[in-house]
């Protein structure tokens, strides 16, 4: 195997390129601008919860905001994040030199801008307001065209993502070198073996039920429309089935990329390699069955409740092997308190939080009582703020030195950290409270008894939008002046750190070698130098192992 070693021109981002890592990089970045928007947005919502009464924005205004806001933040943020890592990160994790079918990969990535352009030109005509489900009848009246260029973007969106599925698909199981069996591969492979199954199996619903909600709109077609004879439960009943597995789409390969994090800044091996394994495939299988759990007010009948809520609660076993593996991974291990393990640690228990909050909504007598109230939005961030976007900020510093071959700045890392973190406590917490007491969620008009906890979620909603000018200073700075990385400064053991810093154009200079185990780091390295070729690491860790 030989690659070419050439620096990227920064006109390559902007242009049809083929190379994975390009690619990865393309996403991630239009995933952040998107990721600024929809902040920003919900920024704006938080802005007019400050008070009971709606005098920030008009009802009109404040109905698109929140519709806009669940929109970008899951078809545009947190889902395409996910795929900007598995571009990357996967051919470099097997030993590849590039995707399977490059060009498509190259297509998946421009429909997602496409249709994100696209998403946000329906604020010039008036953007949807039913929210980000888009529940028929109302969306049937909340303006046409605005709901029109929804179906269309989420459409788009929705067919990049297949196309990825597709590719990771392909690579995994078919581009690994040839010693890698499939219990060696890393174990973000793993969660992107995963998530890209519930990907195939679970989109064109969504795509079947958008089609046939724009022929209610545009040819007066009455498949949902109640008053033509249509069922809207049909509706629900196709949109989770998408929008469930959805949750584990968004968040199953943030579960590989801690699997990948925790082994190498705690010095440790992963505990229980299979079971973190196998328990991804599991949560795929069963986040297919549970969808109607969204729907236990919707006059589901008593023994389909029943199983949904049974089926739920199972759900949680799988996770909890994961959340118990993570733990047990730290447990003794050398912690390196940088800013990729304090995310690392942050998204186990903030996810631990909504995971909790997940069985307590698991059950119907309880579901009923807090359905559409605040408790919901607070458990649906905590599962997807807390850990899909906690665990993508610690896959963010943890792999930003081979992407870029400078290292982050440590000091802003942790001031980035702290700043998320008390944030999405003060902003979301509390809304566990507001929903238990009942308050409603998507609505401006509130009783003042709820005020002072809308102040503090609020304050706390402004600590998180402040939180990005660390960010955005530390990777703008890094990336131009930082110190140089090296090809493996964190002395990790997947073969991404085999390469240079940031890697060749087909990834690997020389033949990359297969360690004994993907996560052995019960070896002490720590004389073992940064820049030391693989052939020397590998003949210094088996002199120390003998």
């Amino acid at each position: 195997m030989t690659a070419i070693h050439q620096e990227r021109k920064w006109q390559d981002y902007f242009t049809f390129n083929t190379d994975h890592k390009v690619i990865g990089i393309q996403y991630l970045v239009t995933a952040f601008f998107f990721y600024f928007i929809g902040g920003a947005l919900a920024e704006i919502v938080r802005t007019e919860l400050l008070t009971p009464d709606p005098d920030f924005v008009s009802p009109e205004m404040y109905n698109q905001m929140f519709t806009m806001h669940g929109t970008i933040m899951i078809f545009l943020w947190v889902v395409p994040a996910g795929s900007a890592f598995a571009n990357y990160l996967i051919p470099l994790m097997i030993g590849a030199e590039d995707m399977a079918f490059p060009r498509l990969n190259a297509v998946a990535y421009w429909l997602f801008p496409i249709g994100g352009v696209l998403l946000l030109s329906s604020f010039f005509i008036g953007a949807p307001q039913s929210g980000w489900t888009s529940y028929p009848p109302l969306s049937l009246i909340s303006g046409k065209w605005g709901e029109e260029i929804w179906i269309l973007s989420i459409l788009l969106v929705g067919t990049s993502s297949l196309l990825g599925a597709v590719n990771f698909l392909t690579t995994i199981l078919k581009m690994r070198i040839p010693e890698m069996d499939i219990h060696s591969m890393p174990l973000f492979c793993w969660a992107m073996l995963a998530t890209s199954s519930l990907i195939l199996l679970s989109t064109p619903v969504l795509a079947g039920a958008l089609v046939l909600l724009s022929f209610d709109l545009l040819a007066g077609t009455n498949f949902f429309n109640p008053t033509g004879g249509g069922d809207p439960i049909v509706y629900q009943h196709m949109f989770w089935f998408y929008s469930h597995p959805a949750v584990y789409i968004m968040v199953l390969p943030f579960f590989g990329v801690i699997s990948e994090v925790l082994p190498v800044h705690a010095r440790k091996p992963i505990f229980g390699y299979r079971a973190i394994a196998y328990s991804s495939l599991a949560i795929s299988f069963l986040g297919l069955i549970v969808w109607a759990h969204h729907m236990f007010t919707s006059g589901t009948p008593g023994w389909l409740r029943m199983f949904f809520m049974a089926a739920t609660m199972l759900i949680a076993v799988p996770t909890g092997i994961k959340v118990f593996s993570w733990c047990a991974t730290l447990w003794n291990g050398k912690i390196s308190l940088n800013s990729a393990m304090l995310f690392g640690m942050g998204f186990i228990s903030a996810f631990l939080m909504g995971g909790l909050t997940g069985v307590m909504i698991a059950s119907v007598p309880f579901d009923i009582h807090v359905h559409d109230t605040y408790f919901i939005v607070a458990h649906m961030h905590y599962v997807l703020f807390g850990g899909a976007v906690l665990g993508l900020f610690a896959g963010l510093y943890h792999w930003f030195p081979k992407m870029t071959g400078k290292m982050v700045n440590e000091p802003l890392g942790v001031i980035h950290f702290l700043m998320t973190f008390i944030g999405l406590n003060m902003t979301f917490l509390p809304m566990h409270e507001l929903g238990l007491l009942g308050m409603n969620r998507r609505v401006a008009l509130y009783d003042p008894q709820f005020q002072h906890l809308n102040v503090v979620a609020t304050i706390g909603s402004y600590i998180l939008a402040l939180s990005t000018i660390p960010l955005v200073i530390n990777m703008v700075w890094s990336w131009t002046k930082g110190t140089k990385a090296g090809r493996n400064p964190w002395r990790a053991l997947t073969l991404e750190w085999q390469t240079s810093s940031p890697p060749a154009i087909e990834n690997f200079l020389e033949e990359p070698v297969l360690w004994s185990g993907p996560y052995d780091y019960g070896i002490d390295q720590e004389s073992v130098d940064e820049e030391e070729s693989v052939e020397d690491l590998l003949a210094s860790v088996s002199a120390e192992a003998r």
